[in-house]
């Protein structure tokens, strides 16, 4: 008897509050709240190694190719004149992550605003643009939004950033993620000098181009 209350002291010693049960959550609350980033790293290890296991290479602006070719491209263009069935399968995740994005986005988003560190903050009001701040917006609206298409930033941004997209990620070879995740994960030296291309084209746009803009 006494090595029983011996055994209660030593609990209320430790724990000298009642514990408080944890709240148990719905599935919707559970993946509407913030992950960690090294899930989205852990995931896409686990695709590209299915990829690389099946012989497939990923890469999204493959698959403009292929739905080009699907609808006729071939017939006035030799590039887009292939078998797009081979690349059919991409076609299927773009449309996937279409619908995966737009319930994301609009079902189970976070209820908290985007978390922005305060550096990046003022250099966006130090150019007149307002950094997102509500849940689930992601981007400026000063930036991307349709009324910006009529002015020289959106033109700029939208039209002619766009073209250097598409021309660039074909003429290359690949986009961030066909060079960036594939390319690497395969250890291509052109990926890699690609990816510093990246990099370097975006801090020029950044600090350079972008202040010129706004």
């Amino acid at each position: 008897m006494a090595s029983h209350h011996n055994f209660l002291n030593a609990l209320n010693e430790l724990y000298p509050k009642p514990l408080k049960l944890i709240k148990p959550i719905t599935m919707i609350e559970f993946i509407s709240q913030p992950w960690h980033w090294s899930i989205s790293g852990a995931m896409i290890v686990m695709v590209m190694f299915l990829l690389i296991w099946l012989g497939k290479q990923f890469g999204v602006s493959s698959s403009f190719k292929a739905l080009c070719s699907a609808v006729g491209g071939g017939r006035t263009c030799d590039y887009l004149d292939y078998n797009w069935k081979s690349h059919g399968w991409l076609l299927y995740f773009v449309a996937g992550s279409i619908i995966g994005g737009f319930i994301a986005s609009n079902y189970l988003r976070s209820p908290e605003p985007t978390n922005l560190s305060n550096n990046t903050i003022s250099d966006l009001a130090a150019l007149g643009v307002e950094a997102p701040t509500y849940a689930g917006q992601m981007v400026p609206l000063d930036l991307f939004q349709l009324s910006q298409l009529g002015t020289l930033q959106g033109i700029v941004l939208f039209i002619i950033g766009g073209f250097l997209i598409g021309f660039g990620t074909r003429y290359a070879g690949g986009c961030t993620s066909g060079h960036a995740i594939t390319g690497l994960s395969n250890l291509q030296l052109v990926s890699l000098i690609a990816v510093v291309g990246f990099f370097i084209g975006g801090l020029i746009m950044t600090h350079l181009i972008f202040p010129i803009l706004f």
